[in-house]
């Protein structure tokens, strides 16, 4: 796989992230704090420690979502608390639509521009920066075409794939980073063929629990249970597989 490894282990807490005045308050109890710079906590590894991806980094960075909204649209809410501007393409708006909720709103009542949604075509996108990174989210379906690949850096492109297919195989394989939910055995088998995986991560990746991830990268291959807050439930529900 391209690129470095993303994924950390860390109970260090970065202070500032983010100006104040972009993220209101009720946001950032949605969340719990991110271990680095640009880090995004996910939950804990096998040892119950702090697991975190570096998913807004100083490179252009692919990450894959595999096997469920959910996941994505955690690790965009999370991205948001984080400093991130977020950009949705997708071809299904609704199913975005609690995270602009949950962006809030100026004191006129505008709402906050954290997060644009938009339908599945090309656009120019902002540059990002080390104080304002960029996440684009490529929600269109499992043999997505490269409508925002990653060139600049303090941009990552994250594809939001329902299921593994074989066309899809080039774009996974080059990702830095694979974040993968509970597989059905075919899956699990193409997976393998994609990244050359030993049988026994095959069936680990068909017994994960629903709220258990792989994470997986260059020279990683780490088991993450997924953690949710009280108040991150309510925009997204309880942690879960599908949608």
């Amino acid at each position: 796989m391209s690129g470095t490894q993303t994924t950390t282990r860390t109970t260090a807490v970065d202070d500032g992230l983010a100006p104040e005045y972009i993220v209101p308050a009720a946001m950032l109890d949605a969340v719990s704090p991110s271990a680095e710079r640009g880090g995004v906590l996910l939950g804990s590894d096998p040892n119950e420690e702090p697991a975190s991806v570096s998913l807004l980094r100083s490179v252009p960075t692919r990450v894959v979502t595999l096997g469920g909204l959910y996941l994505a649209r955690q690790i965009a809410l999370r991205a948001m608390a984080a400093g991130a501007w977020v950009i949705v393409a997708t071809g299904r708006p609704q199913a975005w639509q609690m995270l602009s909720a949950a962006a809030g709103t100026t004191p006129d009542g505008r709402p906050l521009p954290l997060i644009q949604i938009r339908r599945l075509a090309p656009i120019e996108l902002p540059a990002g920066a080390e104080d304002s990174p960029l996440l684009v989210v490529h929600d269109g379906g499992a043999t997505p075409v490269e409508l925002f690949p990653p060139r600049t850096p303090w941009q990552t492109t994250m594809y939001v794939l329902p299921y593994l297919h074989p066309q899809a195989g080039q774009l996974a394989f080059n990702a830095d980073l694979v974040l993968i939910q509970r597989l059905q055995l075919a899956q699990a088998q193409l997976a393998a063929r994609i990244w050359r995986l030993r049988p026994q991560m095959v069936t680990e990746l068909t017994k994960l629990a629903d709220d258990q991830i792989i994470t997986l990268g260059r020279d990683l291959w780490l088991p993450v249970r997924l953690v949710s807050h009280a108040r991150e439930e309510q925009i997204l529900g309880p942690v879960r597989r599908g949608d």
